[in-house]
């Protein structure tokens, strides 16, 4: 398990290089169990050769306990790790500074804070480069920030648990996918020799409703292997118990011998990219060390099977790619590696998937990634990252962590989830809902040395309530727009009732702004802070509005591809008279709310990268006579959008534009001279009826008749391009030897147009 969990370090890299010359027996017998990476052997031969050996060299005995030290770290046997790196460092203070940071490392993940504090800062002391030293020692001298919103999470230890280790769920149909090291079946029983522990393998629960009211599987579990509550989770000793039995392997097809790790899905559960060692026979399988590395492999559900599995083509063999996490609307990927360049042992990178094709893989950036090691990324549906490091302040091994991502960059830095998510243990694998109200990770905070399990977490509400009065007569306003504000991104939008009372749930470590806005009254807002944490279970603030003759906008922002709301979208109101501006990020409903004064004209404008940006005069309103709200409706269109152009239809064998599509193409070349910096791709089709050749050459001369009607109508070539795609793109089913009416066949031959790119676009102000 440890293999997928940190294989991705190289663990030759990590150990000071020493001498070997006349090595004693039991040395060499511990060295080369170590070069195998047979870590559980080669701590046995290490702890022999320093108890039996009598007449030993010095340097022997220093090689003997930095290796010994990093077995322990490997197999997650912190105890043992934390009192080898005491022996090393007390006999040897000049050994490497890396053992000083493997020390502290250890003593945090023990829980002992003030001594891991006190190594930290020897690591500083010892080098400059790696900020670790420095930013522990501060972290560790006040504990609190870990501590603020413990009270608002309930963990629970789930019964699917086994014996082996259990990590990495993934939310699946109705249940969760897993990664498990419990017991093959079958009369051979391999294992892997890094910890002496089953092969990885991936497994499926197919009911998360009934793990999470697991309450009768616990209490019936804790009757049966006893129970030790910890860390405000009920902590079962596994059993084979009725919830084991209804656990399943994934697949027999995606299983084999090797590891198989974490995972994901596209939306529509169509698709699987997993983590697997590679494959390939013989030495092409290994690296120039000799190890398997990690790889990404892509497959197909066809009718329940899995098949068609392919390796992802930027992984390699000489470097690991693993722990994939696809965002909400599957266009980017992101993943785990070691390769060469990035700023630690592992480091997450993100790649784009667009028309089947992936990117080259980025780099995340200093701001997630550190000099230690980061892993196990997910991105919830507000396409927020978590993922876990021991590179980051937290209370020990892997703690988890969160960032909120503004066009792909942790704009407030990442934030430690803090207890009782996170332990003095590894914390890792989390995956959760929309606002974080529910979720599972994995943790080997019960008896740490290779037993991760897996735990389900709920948060319970801190409960604010927001009241709306209007100021003159302190009378509630019932039906107040109460928008709540996060670094001046709208998230929710709540409603006051008769009583002018709205409620929210409040999360740790965070500014918020509440603003009330209402028709006929000024907009008013109050800011309230969680960065302290409050006892109280229950808090109330008060917004006050005057009445006013300001107008109202409220608007939405969409995508023209499928009408959905566009979050991500920066709108502001500027104020032509006087200069001021307001301006907000749309959330996940695409909508935003401004306030204009009688006398001045206003411009109102939209803009998200990779979007065409809008610009809208709001003429003058005069006081007195101004409406009090005005509505707007703005549609983006985005880079890689495919719009259908619908009437645009061709006769039989025929290419050439009929009258009843030149509106529909007036229209485009209408878009077209709205956005003058925006290039399109024309994509013409045919029906199935002739010879594929045939259809190809003809729908190409059906993109280039429709390039020629938008240049004839003032639109410069070089900003169009004509694809012909025969009939490989058949809509209805009406593919060769297939019969159909006409009408069917006619909307096959077809014209779509897909946006190549808007970059640098400057809109036309509406009305010139």
């Amino acid at each position: 398990m440890k293999y997928v969990r940190l294989s991705l370090l190289s663990a030759i890299l990590s150990i000071l290089a020493l001498a070997v010359q006349a090595q004693s027996a039991r040395l060499k017998a511990a060295n080369k169990q170590f070069e195998n990476l047979a870590y559980v052997n080669a701590a046995r031969a290490y702890e022999d050769f320093l108890r039996l050996d009598k007449k030993k060299d010095p340097a022997e005995v220093q090689e003997a306990y930095t290796k010994l030290g990093y077995s322990y770290r490997a197999l997650q046997d912190t105890k043992n790790a934390e009192r080898i790196y005491a022996d090393l460092i007390r006999e040897f203070p000049e050994t490497d500074s890396k053992n000083y940071l493997y020390y502290a490392q250890a003593l945090a993940a023990n829980g002992k804070y003030r001594d891991s504090q006190k190594l930290y800062s020897k690591y500083g002391e010892k080098q400059n480069e790696d900020l670790r030293g420095r930013k522990f020692t501060v972290s560790y001298m006040d504990m609190n920030r870990f501590f603020q919103d413990s009270s608002s999470y309930k963990v629970e230890f789930l019964p699917v648990n086994s014996r082996q280790a259990d990590f990495s769920p993934m939310y699946y149909q109705n249940g969760l996918a897993f990664v498990s090291a419990r017991d093959e079946t079958g009369p051979v029983k391999r294992v892997f020799g890094w910890n002496q522990t089953p092969f990885l393998d991936l497994y499926f629960y197919p009911d998360t409703a009934e793990l999470q009211n697991n309450a009768e599987l616990v209490a019936r579990a804790a009757s049966l292997g006893g129970s030790n509550a910890t860390a405000d989770a009920v902590e079962v000793a596994p059993v084979e118990e009725k919830s084991l039995s209804k656990t399943e392997l994934f697949s027999r097809t995606l299983n084999t011998k090797y590891h198989e790790g974490p995972m994901t899905f596209f939306k529509d559960q169509s698709r699987i990219i997993f983590t697997r060692n590679n494959t390939a026979k013989g030495k092409g399988g290994k690296s120039n060390d000799g190890i398997r590395k990690l790889k990404l492999y892509i497959a197909e559900n066809n009718k329940g099977s899995w098949q068609k599995v392919e390796e992802l083509p930027f992984c390699s063999n000489d470097y690991s790619v693993g722990h994939p996490a696809l965002s909400p609307d599957d266009t980017k990927l992101y993943f785990v590696s070691d390769m060469p360049g990035g700023f630690g042992g592992t480091d997450i990178y993100v790649v784009e998937f667009k028309d089947g094709q992936w990117s080259s893989p980025v780099n995340m950036g200093k701001e997630i990634n550190t000099e230690g090691n980061e892993m196990f990324p997910f991105v919830d549906e507000n396409s927020n990252l978590y993922f876990s490091s021991d590179g980051h302040e937290g209370l020990g091994g892997l703690d988890l962590f969160y960032a909120e991502l503004r066009e792909g960059i942790a704009f407030k830095g990442v934030q430690n989830m803090g207890y009782p998510i996170n332990s003095e243990k590894d914390d890792f694998g989390l995956i959760t809902t929309k606002n974080r109200t529910s979720g599972y990770f994995s943790s080997n905070r019960k008896r740490g040395v290779s037993d991760d399990n897996i735990y389900s977490f709920r948060r319970t509400c801190k409960q604010l309530n927001i009241f709306v009065y209007d100021a003159k007569t302190s009378e509630p306003i019932a039906v107040a727009d109460v928008r709540v504000i996060k670094a001046g991104v709208n998230q929710d939008l709540r409603f006051t009732g008769v009583d002018g009372k709205t409620g929210f749930c409040l999360d740790a470590n965070v500014d918020y702004e509440f603003k009330a806005i209402k028709e006929g009254y000024a907009t008013n807002s109050i800011r309230f802070s969680t960065m302290t944490q409050s006892e109280r279970p229950v808090m109330t603030v008060s917004i006050y509005l005057e009445k006013s003759e300001n107008t109202l906008v409220k608007g939405t922002v969409k995508t023209e591809v499928n009408q959905q709301p566009a979050p991500g979208v920066t709108v502001t109101l500027r104020n032509d008279k006087d200069k001021s501006e307001q301006q907000v990020v749309t959330g996940t409903d695409g909508k935003y709310e401004f306030e204009m004064k009688p006398g001045a004209p206003y411009t109102l404008t939209t803009q998200k990268n990779r979007y065409t940006a809008n610009s809208e005069q709001i003429p003058k309103m005069k006081p007195g006579k101004n409406p009090k709200l005005i509505e707007k409706q703005q549609g983006i269109y985005g880079e890689g959008d495919v719009f259908e152009l619908k009437n645009i239809y061709y006769d039989y064998n025929k290419f050439f534009i009929r009258p009843d599509a030149a509106r529909e193409l007036d229209h485009l070349a209408g878009l077209l001279k709205k956005y003058p910096e925006m290039k399109i791709e024309l994509r013409s089709h045919t029906d199935s009826r002739a010879n594929d050749a045939y259809n190809l050459q003809l729908s190409t001369y059906r993109a280039r008749a429709t390039v020629d009607y938008l240049v004839n109508h003032g639109i410069d070539p070089s900003r169009l391009d004509a694809q012909g795609y025969g009939e490989t793109e058949i809509l209805n089913g009406c593919t060769d030897d297939v019969a159909c009416p006409e009408s069917k066949h006619q909307k096959n031959r077809r014209t779509e147009f897909k946006i190549v790119s808007v970059q640098g676009n400057r809109p036309e102000t509406a009305g010139k």
